[in-house]
């Protein structure tokens, strides 16, 4: 049996639609006003839809404010593995293109960066999910630390390093790090390069 279609659109299509519409409502309100602003009834009426709409994706507030920051950390973790792959194989260049690859997300997009990186602190459902993702990105760096150690001085040097860019970041986009962009931008460049160099 056919699905039904209303105004040119199946029903498949609108809902989707409606969930995207929802995610970008929440994405946008956590980044730009803090998690305290996301509530079912501020999301609904931002992306002016009913609340009836709201639970036919999500089962309430946490669920929804947690897809948000899955595919915020989702998308950072592809723009660090796509800007790694087509990069020159020289640690310099894949430090630069690792490093403004993640600029752009969390710097040019502030409202991503700080539901990514400020608001983990704020909320302690969100706090305790950042955890649970720690280790996607420390997997990710610690594959480009071969020749840095064993497999514990990896590990390690991984999460120092994860967690140093972090808080990097997170002060500039709280304003307790006042420095230019371009200084941040080649501090940063200068850690993964420290981290990734042989050591003997």
């Amino acid at each position: 049996m056919a699905e039904r279609s209303w105004g040119g659109t199946k029903l498949a299509d609108r809902r989707a639609a409606r969930r995207q519409a929802l995610l970008d409502t929440a994405e946008r309100l956590a980044g730009e006003e803090g998690c305290a602003a996301v509530t079912v009834r501020s999301v609904c009426r931002r992306a002016r839809l009913t609340d009836r709409y709201f639970y036919e994706s999500f089962a309430g507030r946490d669920e929804l404010l947690l897809a948000a920051f899955e595919r915020v950390a989702d998308e950072a973790r592809r723009a660090l593995e796509e800007a790694v792959a087509v990069s020159a194989p020289q640690p310099e260049v894949r430090a630069r293109a690792a490093v403004a690859a993640f600029v752009a997300l969390v710097l040019d997009a502030p409202h991503k960066g700080r539901l990514l990186l400020l608001e983990p602190f704020a909320d302690p459902a969100l706090g305790a999910h950042s955890h649970r993702l720690m280790p996607v990105f420390t997997d990710l760096v610690g594959g480009q630390l071969a020749g840095t150690g064993d497999g514990i001085d990896r590990r390690m040097a991984a999460h120092a390093l994860v967690g140093g860019l972090a808080s990097l970041f997170a002060g500039w986009l709280h304003g307790t790090l006042d420095v230019p962009r371009e200084r941040l931008e080649a501090h940063c460049v200068q850690l993964v390069l420290a981290a990734t160099s042989p050591r003997d």
